[in-house]
């Protein structure tokens, strides 16, 4: 492993790291992303690179998150001020500032899934992990719970989000479903939890039912 063994028992007790390496993993995608900027251009490899840091820490201690050794890091490798690092990192939702738990819950209770409730999802999140409010993690480190803006699945929602996978159309039973599959370290399949095929209507496609999408010739002027 790159990181000492510093990094990880920092960790276990919410203490930022004061090393971090990039391991041969993640190495091998900064060479491919740096391909892709110009030379001197090199600081808009800055979000990739936050990612990779983030995606490291996760790989390496279960919590996915990116502490201020790996700023600094990245700020050498692409040759910007530290500041420039640490000022996209704290922008930016989806980076981690902090230890978050094995599984981080990110419901979201924006407009849509709040009218499709989103607050029995919540609630359930908060009895089941023992969590009393957003940006707490649960006692046994499990679950971190954070309240996110809209997630871009409306239509299947509520929405709640575990690391990077969507789980849509939640209630209170398939959250605390999903929540004990999560504790026994065997999540369901990503997306709808009602069986619903991709975002159309409960219960299967209402149009476009009779139409053959078979290989044919094409039609004249056709592309």
């Amino acid at each position: 492993m790159a990181m000492t063994e510093n990094a990880t028992t920092s960790h276990r007790h919410g203490v930022e790291p004061t090393v971090f390496v990039f391991d041969a993993e993640s190495e091998a995608q900064i060479s491919a992303i740096l391909k892709k900027y110009p030379e001197g251009r090199q600081a808009s490899a800055v979000l990739p690179l936050l990612d990779l840091a983030q995606r490291q820490m996760k790989r390496e201690t279960d919590s996915a998150w990116v502490p201020r050794a790996a700023m600094d890091a990245i700020a050498a490798r692409l040759g910007m001020p530290p500041i420039r690092v640490y000022e996209v990192a704290t922008f930016y939702f989806m980076f981690n500032t902090k230890p978050v738990g094995k599984w981080h819950l990110q419901v979201c209770t924006t407009t849509p899934c709040w009218l499709r409730g989103s607050e029995a999802v919540v609630e359930t999140c908060k009895r089941v992990t023992g969590i009393r409010h957003f940006g707490e993690t649960s006692a046994d480190g499990l679950f971190t719970m954070t309240e996110v803006e809209c997630l871009g699945a409306c239509v299947n929602a509520p929405i709640l989000q575990v690391n990077d996978d969507f789980y849509e159309d939640m209630d209170a039973t398939t959250t605390e479903r999903l929540l004990d599959g999560l504790r026994r370290d065997a999540p369901p399949p990503p997306g709808s939890m009602i069986g619903r095929q991709t975002s159309a209507p409960e219960g299967g496609p209402m149009t476009l039912t009779t139409l053959d999408f078979a290989a044919g010739p094409m039609p004249p002027g056709g592309e």
